[in-house]
This record gives structure tokens, sequence and C-alpha cells, in this order.
């Protein structure tokens, strides 16, 4: 196709972030960069500079560290960002307060919930601070086995402030498919859901729950939403919120492989990277502000 379905107007593209961003590079690069190929092109060519000006321009929490990028051996594998860094990725992501939304869930029959980012830092406070009475250390994993929610959104959030690393899978699994990734990680803290609804039915999962737990012989605790996670979030409500200060390489969440090819493949994200490549994705490609919202359609 040669003709763009849609061109933005010289006004938009000037007040794009973008365009910021752009201006902000062109003065360390010491040169115009006139058009996105070139700041593509530079931002290869000088990926320690990129990086360093990612973390500046988006107001990144924490110590960045001297030295930006380790190229390694020079193979794509052996490249470490932030490798001197130490920063929390919880922190940075609840940087904002108020009473302004942070989340609005909607579900299938239309019920509808919002936390305010006040409401969001809260909860998150008081779902790390349960975690650190039951003991859980950096690098512990918390699983969850959840519609996505809030309550998803609080245990990633609580987990990783006190440098726990997060999976989560969904609930329309049977005990086979989440044992299948959940058993490789040992979790020592398992949320769960007694059931949910689709296609206007309701599925119980309080049943299946059972042969999940007794398949995780690594849980210290299993917390159901809906009966005992108002109390798991109050056994931490006196604690006092800490966000554990941790490398770059530290493991911030395990997601799957589809499991097609045999029994599914962990896949580590780390926090150095999943932080850095949120911010470039969703603050300058897709120029996401403050009072934008973002839809996320899922199970």
């Amino acid at each position: 196709m040669s003709t763009p379905l849609w061109t933005p107007s010289p006004a938009r593209v000037a007040a794009s972030a973008l365009t910021s961003f752009r201006h902000q590079a062109e003065k360390i690069a010491g040169k115009p960069l006139g058009g996105y190929e070139e700041l593509h092109a530079w931002s290869i060519e000088q990926s320690p500079q990129f990086h360093r000006l990612v973390w500046d321009w988006a107001g990144a929490i924490g110590d960045p560290g001297e030295r930006l990028v380790d190229q390694g051996s020079g193979d794509m594998a052996s490249v470490r960002f932030l490798p001197d860094a130490r920063f929390n990725v919880a922190e940075n992501l609840l940087r904002r307060r108020g009473a302004d939304d942070a989340i609005v869930a909607v579900d299938e029959s239309g019920g509808r919930r919002t936390l305010s980012w006040d409401e969001l830092r809260a909860k998150s406070a008081q779902f790390a601070g349960a975690l650190r009475r039951l003991g859980v250390q950096p690098g512990d994993r918390v699983a969850v086995w959840l519609p996505n929610g809030p309550e998803a959104v609080i245990a990633m959030l609580g987990a990783s402030s006190v440098g726990a690393t997060f999976s989560s899978t969904s609930p329309d699994f049977g005990p086979a498919g989440v044992l299948d990734r959940f058993d490789q990680i040992e979790p020592v803290v398992l949320v769960a859901t007694p059931g949910y609804t689709y296609n206007g039915q309701w599925y119980d999962c309080l049943g299946r729950l059972e042969e999940i737990k007794a398949g995780l012989p690594s849980l210290r605790a299993t917390v159901v939403v809906g009966q005992d996670w108002d109390e798991f979030l109050a056994s931490g409500a006196d604690e006092p919120e800490e966000f554990e200060q941790l490398p770059s390489t530290h493991p911030w969440y395990i997601l799957y492989s589809s499991g097609t090819t045999g029994v599914p493949k962990c896949i580590v994200h780390s926090t150095g990277g999943g932080l850095l490549q949120h911010l470039k994705e969703h603050r300058i490609h897709c120029d996401i502000r403050p009072g934008d919202r973002v839809l996320y359609f899922t199970t």
C-alpha cells in the first residue's frame, strides 16, 4: 500500500511525546535527527546515551548507576541494560497520587469497580506488608489464579514492592494446566478466585483449587478473593510501606509459552528490561499521558 490510511496533522506531530523526546536526543547527539528513521538509527548506534535519555526523560525513580548498557561480548544475548542500577519497579508504577482513577474494571455483566491512585497504592502496600509477615523475600514467587481485575494488579504491585517474582494464569485453566506452569516456579503464596462468570454462566473454582493446592507443596499461604482477601490485606496494614531496591536483572514476572509442544516454558522478564521497554512503548511510541485510559480486554 503506497497511500497512508491516516497522517497526523503537523500540530499533532509537534505536540507528540516522540517529538519532545527527539528534541532532547538532538541535544545529546549534537546534530539534527530529522525524522523517526534518524532517531531510530541513533538509538541503536548510541544505545547507552539513548537509554540514559529514556530514564531521565521519563523521570524514572531510582539510581540508574554509571553504566546504562553493558555490551558484554558483543552478541545480543550478553547485553545487559542498567547493569549498575538499583530501583523498584512498583515504586515507579505507583508514583502518581490522588483521587483520580488508576483502575476501572468492568466485567461481562456490566459490574464496574474503580480504584484511585491513592487506594491502589494503599492496597498494594498492605499486600506487600502481608507478604513480609509471611517471611516472603526477594526472589520468592507469588502466583495468582485470577481473572483480569484489580486484585491481580494489587498482587503484582505488592509482590514487586518486596522483590518477589510475580506470575499468573487464567482461572479457565484446569488443575493440570495450572500445575504445568506453577509447579515449575514453586510459589510461596497463591491468590485464587472462588469462581468466574463466562457467557452468563458461573464457573466454580473451589474444587479445582483444592487439587492445585495439593500439587504445590511450596505454598505457605493461599488467599481466596471474596473469602479471605480483605483479612489478608488487613494483616499487612500496620507494616511500613517499603520498596525493595533491586538490580535491573532481578526477575519481575514470569509468563509462559503456550504448552503446545510440551510443558509450558517459563519466560522470565527482568525489572530493568521490563521498565525500560514499558517506558519506551507507552510513553514515547503510544504517547500515553496522565489522564489517558488504556483498555486491556482479556480473560
